[in-house]
């Protein structure tokens, strides 16, 4: 199957900047793969699609942080780290990428936080990242939440301004992140408000938490001819027994499992393929690749935002609806102006 196959041109002021003036008032195109009909309505009335039998499923991680500006301790010169996660050789070793205007080897040393953050290169680049051991008087964590800048998607244009940067940290995170260790926000939660859960419990609708920490492989293009040549980038998932519960007895009832964006369908597939078709507790890390013609062990519904052109997302999407329909529906969403990829708007696909 070819990459090209999942391309559509996106007119570029559809890519929204900011979010919505008010959490929670985004569009919601509604698409039922059975007929392939299309409802323009509003995230609000979610509660319309769904019955108390279903199981709604949210990612609850945590964006934290991650990018640090600072300089060479040798040339003065300018350095950027985003911090992807830490790696198991010591909690003050995290895997980052690197953005520098020289090469990146072995023994150079940064600053950052004006000098309460010392960071080595331990090895060169590979694959685009590097360990670097960070050397802090306080946690590095607090440091971050104080010193660090929110790590928003490269087509969301900043210029460095203070407003943003609040708007971002406050903005990109779903009101029910609660396990810090992502990168990127699982974006179609960024939908929800306390309200709508309420409006969701009064329906009956019941839901369970998954984490996966979402890194800067979810923002990598498909450079490969083929989808089936691209390779995913793992990333850290845990399932509790009460999650692996939930989904059983939804099942048990003839309920649906409504996945709240590609990482909760990620983590739910991971675990399932890995179990026979079930969903257990479990943890690790997940690199699955979604796309057609994937066979669904477990989701049967899903929220999701509209996604880039040629990107795993998209194809992970046309596999649950086939991609004719996508494409026609993203087509449809462009003539309507919907508003496209992390702040924008969303789909709930049937």
């Amino acid at each position: 199957m070819l990459t090209s196959d999942f391309d559509y041109e996106l007119p570029p002021e559809l890519i929204a900047q900011e979010p919505p003036q008010v959490r929670g008032t985004s569009r919601m195109m509604v698409l039922r793969r059975d007929g392939g009909c299309i409802e323009h309505r509003q995230v609000g009335d979610l509660p319309d699609y769904l019955t108390a039998d279903d199981l709604l499923v949210l990612n609850d991680t945590r964006v934290f942080p991650a990018r640090l500006k600072g300089a060479w301790a040798d040339t003065g010169g300018a350095v950027e780290l985003l911090l992807v996660n830490p790696l198991p050789a010591s909690p003050s070793v995290w895997s980052c990428l690197c953005g520098s205007g020289r090469p990146v080897r072995a023994g150079l040393l940064a600053r950052f936080a004006g000098g309460e953050v010392d960071a080595e290169i331990l090895a060169p680049m590979a694959n685009g990242a590097c360990p670097v051991l960070f050397r802090t008087a306080r946690p590095l964590m607090a440091l971050l939440e104080e010193h660090g800048q929110t790590p928003i998607p490269p087509y969301i244009r900043r210029d460095g301004g203070g407003r943003m940067e609040r708007t971002d940290r406050e903005r990109y995170q779903t009101v029910y992140a609660r396990e810090t260790g992502a990168v990127a926000a699982p974006t179609a939660g960024l939908h929800f408000t306390d309200a709508l859960f309420q409006s969701l419990d009064a329906k009956g609708v019941r839901r369970a938490s998954v984490t996966l920490h979402v890194g800067p492989g979810t923002f990598r293009p498909v450079k490969t001819a083929t989808v089936e040549a691209h390779r995913m980038d793992a990333e850290r998932y845990r399932v509790t027994q009460a999650a692996a519960g939930a989904v059983a007895s939804c099942k048990a009832r003839g309920g649906r499992i409504v996945a709240v964006g590609s990482t909760s369908v990620r983590t739910l597939e991971t675990v399932a393929a890995a179990n026979n078709g079930r969903v257990v507790a479990a943890e690790g890390g997940s690199a699955i690749f979604i796309y057609p013609p994937y066979r669904f062990q477990v989701t049967d519904a899903m929220l999701t935002n509209f996604h880039l052109p040629q990107s795993t997302l998209i194809m992970m999407v046309s596999a649950l609806a086939g991609r004719e329909l996508i494409l026609r529906a993203y087509r449809e969403a462009i003539a309507e102006r919907y508003r496209f990829f992390s702040y924008g708007d969303c789909m709930l696909i049937l």
